[in-house]
């Protein structure tokens, strides 16, 4: 391909390694640090010295040796790794949840994808990629810290700016259809505590047709959304799921599953929209409770009975952990480098 028609970010994952690049360092113990190249520079353990002279130039897949004789395979980063390890505000979309988005919401090349919330940009990444950079990716965030952030990081990943994604600050129900047309949108993905009160802006957006996929993390969440939706009707009826990922340990005839495993990290919804004036088909079920109460809020909202990120349990983020993840993701599009973020797996970057 030329230069003109290489995909964004192509190059990064392509060919010897180049000064300003990531390289994973994996030594025989398996464990991983990940270093930004610089002529000149070196990685420091107990263990010795390793020049990055001696891994510039090298491809991929080469064993480069230290100062004192330990040997190190080197690596590109996967996308995987990077999401687990860059500067974030807000938790991450995990990769195995990310790719089942992906492929369970239809995200195709050529798309037209509006999503929110961004948090630290680590679905945006992955929705940018099956996009390309002929689709569309309009991501909304109410909090302009949190999009710093994920500029940050997409611009480290992509070795820039991507040229399909738009940010745009402000509350997604609000904005969306301000900005977009009626039913240009091809998918809607939602990353938010409240998506049932996203209804009217999404049924608004999306094409008859069209995919909305919904991430959530309790229960209560998932079940209103759906109710939420079968009530509208202006949607198929709702599909959800979660998948869990677990490891196995493969050592001689020691073949067994992991100590350790990503269990639950958030529930998957999706539904689709149907033509304009028409009603779906409701399922014959036998009867149950359908509706919320103000009661059954109040059973697991004692406070107050908001749907804030304390009532459901969530870490709020300070405004000053903000602040500096969105300064060290920043940063690294300077420097193509990380500040010493631990991941899991002991990877360290350097």
């Amino acid at each position: 391909m030329s230069p003109a028609t290489t995909p964004t970010g192509a190059e990064q994952r392509r060919g010897p390694f180049r000064p300003g690049e990531r390289a994973q360092l994996t030594d025989e113990k398996g464990r991983m640090n990940t270093v930004t190249l610089t002529p000149g520079g070196a990685f420091h353990t107990h263990k010795g010295l390793l020049a990055h002279d001696a891994v510039i130039g090298q491809p991929e897949g080469s064993i480069v040796v230290n100062d004192t004789g330990h040997r190190y395979q080197v690596l590109r980063p996967l996308l995987s790794d990077f999401v687990l390890s860059m500067p974030r505000g807000a938790a991450v979309v995990y990769p195995k949840d990310a790719g089942q988005i992906i492929t369970m919401a239809d995200i195709f090349p050529g798309a037209r994808v509006v999503e929110a919330g961004v948090g630290s940009g680590a679905l945006s990444i992955s929705l940018l990629r099956a996009v390309g950079d002929h689709g569309y990716l309009h991501s909304f965030e109410r909090r302009e810290e949190f999009a710093d952030v994920a500029r940050g990081n997409v611009e480290t990943i992509f070795g820039g700016a991507h040229p399909a994604w738009k940010v745009s600050i402000g509350d997604f129900q609000e904005e969306v259809v301000k900005q977009e047309a009626a039913g240009s949108v091809d998918r809607v993905v939602l990353d938010m505590l409240a998506p049932w009160e996203c209804l009217d802006a999404v049924a608004t957006v999306l094409a008859p047709g069209g995919v909305w996929i919904s991430y959530v993390a309790t229960v209560t969440q998932l079940s209103r959304t759906a109710e939420a939706i079968r009530a509208d009707g202006r949607f198929t009826e709702p599909d959800a799921w979660e998948s869990m990922v677990r490891g196995w340990h493969l050592e001689g005839l020691a073949v067994r599953p992991d100590h350790r495993m990503v269990a639950h990290t958030g529930f998957l919804l999706t539904a689709r929209r149907l033509a304009e004036g028409v009603t779906g088909i409701t399922p014959k079920r036998r009867p149950s409770k359908t509706e919320f109460t103000d009661e059954d809020l109040q059973t697991w909202t004692p406070r107050d009975g908001d749907w804030s990120p304390e009532t459901l349990g969530e870490r709020v983020v300070s405004d000053r952990k903000l602040r500096r993840a969105a300064k060290d993701a920043a940063s690294t599009v300077q420097r193509g480098a990380f500040k010493g973020t631990e991941s899991p797996g002991d990877q360290k970057d350097v």
